[in-house]
């Protein structure tokens, strides 16, 4: 690897997928070479954008907030400090082998990218104004990087304000939704099934089909599709799709599937917010007892406001309110476009791209 190429630390598949998004425009305008450090999960990466470092899945998927001892704990008896000492030990053995390091995620991605001494770009998608705001100790981490971004333009006030300068070009994940293979849809109602990229997307894929199965005899013409997440396994989802003739399966792009999409059905992150900037209405389902989904629910609602629903986990009361919905077209055009509203235009990463060049290779950059 020579020192013009570009490292991207990610914590998560959604962070996973923006990263790969900006590197591809790297590539384009600076012919840099990029490589993918994912601190959480398995490998994601492909041909141009090579996974590099240390990875393992955790039990928690890197989701320990709100002092969840629990996961925490399952992390740490799955071998969690070793994986951690190795990953520092790569970062700070990484800079005679980059131009600049790229954080996606949080403070905490920052953190770490911090100690590879190498010039730090930090794009934030963790946080926003409208659901929670970057305390004193994510503001010094992050405040450390030459460019800092974040996703909407009410949080990059709010830090400026607060002495970092953030700028908002952009919501990245808007520009997931563009280019790539499209969905052929076989059906004018189209329900689009987003169970996430963590191992629990198993499990909630069952309870978004059984919703499906429900609705599907009360709504003339409805067809739905299961996105796979990439590092999820697509043997596993076999029996599903078996079982459930009505609905396919999609290994693709986000985008593919929420193009021409009806509704969105999900238990997802970043692909919930895709689903949102598209103008198509989300739908979740809220699992009682589940205290990690009720707290990462929570803080999504306030972020996409009326674009969200949740419902019951319950499939029955949940089919009824799905199939309410489908019969109110009033109520999908405004969560459609309340969450374009939300999620803020395209653009972003071409934005970030450039930033990226100006640092790593400041005689390369495209006029």
């Amino acid at each position: 690897m020579s020192a013009g190429a570009v490292l991207f630390v990610t914590n998560g598949h959604g962070e996973a997928a923006i990263a790969a998004r900006i590197a591809r425009d790297v590539r384009a305008f600076g012919r840099l070479a990029t490589d993918h450090f994912a601190l959480v999960g398995e490998r994601f990466g492909a041909d141009d954008f090579p996974d590099a470092g240390p990875q393992r899945a955790m039990p928690s998927g890197g989701l320990v907030a709100m002092g969840n001892v629990r996961a925490f704990a399952r992390d740490l008896g799955s071998g969690w400090l070793g994986l951690f000492a190795a990953q520092l030990r790569f970062l700070q053995a990484v800079r005679r082998r980059y131009a600049a390091i790229v954080a996606v995620g949080d403070a905490y991605a920052a953190a770490l990218a911090r100690t590879s001494g190498l010039p730090l770009i930090f794009v934030g998608t963790a946080k926003s104004a409208y659901v929670a705001p970057y305390g004193a100790v994510e503001r010094r981490i992050i405040g450390a990087a030459r460019r800092v971004f974040v996703r909407d333009a009410a949080t990059a006030a709010a830090l400026r304000g607060a002495g970092v300068a953030a700028e908002a070009p952009g919501n990245v994940i808007v520009d997931l939704l563009a280019g790539g293979e499209r969905y052929a849809w076989p059906a004018p109602v189209r329900i689009a099934l987003l169970p996430g990229s963590r191992e629990r997307a198993y499990a909630d894929a069952e309870r978004l089909a059984a919703v499906v199965e429900r609705v599907a005899p009360r709504i003339a013409g409805l067809a739905a599709v299961l996105s796979i997440a990439p590092g999820l396994s697509v043997e596993r989802f076999a029996p599903l799709l078996a079982r459930h003739p009505l609905i396919g399966g999609w290994t693709g792009e986000i985008g593919g599937i929420l193009s021409g999409a009806t509704l969105a059905i999900g238990q997802a992150g970043t692909a919930n917010e895709a689903a949102a900037a598209g103008g198509v209405p989300v739908v979740a389902l809220e699992l009682a007892g589940d205290r990690r989904s009720g707290w990462y629910r929570m803080r999504q609602e306030r972020l996409l406001g009326d674009a969200l629903l949740v419902l019951p986990g319950d499939p029955a009361q949940a089919a009824d309110a799905v199939t309410a919905l489908l019969g109110d077209p009033a109520r999908l055009a405004h969560m459609g476009a309340t969450g374009r509203e939300r999620m803020g235009g395209a653009g972003g990463a071409a934005a970030i791209a450039r930033a990226i060049v100006e640092v790593a290779a400041p005689d390369g950059v495209p006029a």
